[in-house]
């Protein structure tokens, strides 16, 4: 099953944007674990859409103020959500932030 973790931080977290994952990711490539995933830009080079009543509406910037913010995604493959939980656990960003782990939706969800 592949589960998605978004990789979250507050604003303390972008002096750690260049730290890399100190071989977590080439580690669970290596395992055959790692579907993809990357960095993303900072919240305030965002831009939130929102079509209501057929308008299209476009915000500079994330459409809520929160403390923490996505600051990258990785998909793994996992054989169960505890593999993924503990895999996301080694991740560096899981002891300045946080990383949330939801399961994907599969083919077979949509029928």
């Amino acid at each position: 099953m592949q589960y998605l973790l978004m990789i979250c931080g507050d604003e303390t977290a972008e002096e750690h944007q260049n730290d890399g994952c100190g071989g977590w990711s080439e580690d669970l490539e290596r395992r055959g674990k790692l579907r993809g995933g990357g960095g993303l830009r900072p919240p305030a080079e965002a831009t939130t859409i929102r079509v209501r009543d057929g308008e299209v509406l476009l915000t500079d910037g994330p459409f809520t103020e929160a403390k923490e913010q996505i600051g990258g995604f990785v998909i793994l493959d996992c054989a169960d959500l505890d593999e993924a939980l503990e895999l996301a656990a080694r991740h560096p960003a899981a002891a300045y932030g946080s990383i949330e782990v939801r399961p994907m939706l599969q083919p077979e969800d949509y029928a």
